[in-house]
């Protein structure tokens, strides 16, 4: 064991950040081993505009639960790789609407199966009784009550 590993809830951003990465690292050989050229990073967007398919970049932002800037960040990168367009919104010019592109489509239904794959192999990863995502779920909310920072303050306070 490394002393990160070690250090227990003190290293938790840490451990999620590593968990994550290694998971995002091995989501592109996945797709690749299925012949998809896609970066994991894309995912909640694409998986939004499959099921909303028509949405303005606030919405998304809200949607996947980034910041403004990161979401259009992201945009410009599906735009590029043509997997989304976007127009503007008849009701207000300066808000622009985006979808899918036929490219984007098409990548979905190519993706879907591989999808249902890595739905089966993160169970296995997480157990069966969904704990891990149970856990995000749980601290994502008491996180939306009270920040980290709000939390150590108050803490601070006490002592």
């Amino acid at each position: 064991m490394n002393v990160i590993d070690e250090s227990g809830i003190l290293a938790i951003s840490t451990r999620l950040q590593r968990l994550a990465e290694q998971l995002r690292k091995e989501g592109v050989l996945i797709y690749k081993a299925n012949n998809i050229e896609f970066e994991p990073k894309w995912f909640p967007v694409i998986y939004t505009l499959h099921f909303k398919p028509l949405l303005s970049v606030v919405e998304i932002a809200a949607e996947i639960g980034y910041t403004h800037p990161s979401t259009i960040s992201l945009l410009k990168e599906l735009e590029k790789q043509k997997l989304i367009r976007s127009k503007k919104d008849k009701a207000d010019e300066r808000k622009r609407l985006i979808m899918l592109t036929t490219k984007g489509q098409e990548l979905i239904v190519r993706m879907k199966p591989v999808w249902e794959i890595m739905k089966a192999a993160a169970a296995e990863i997480t157990d069966t009784q969904n704990n891990l995502m149970k856990a995000i779920i749980e601290a994502e909310e008491k996180l939306k009550q009270q920040s980290f920072l709000d939390r150590a303050l108050r803490l601070k306070a006490e002592m």
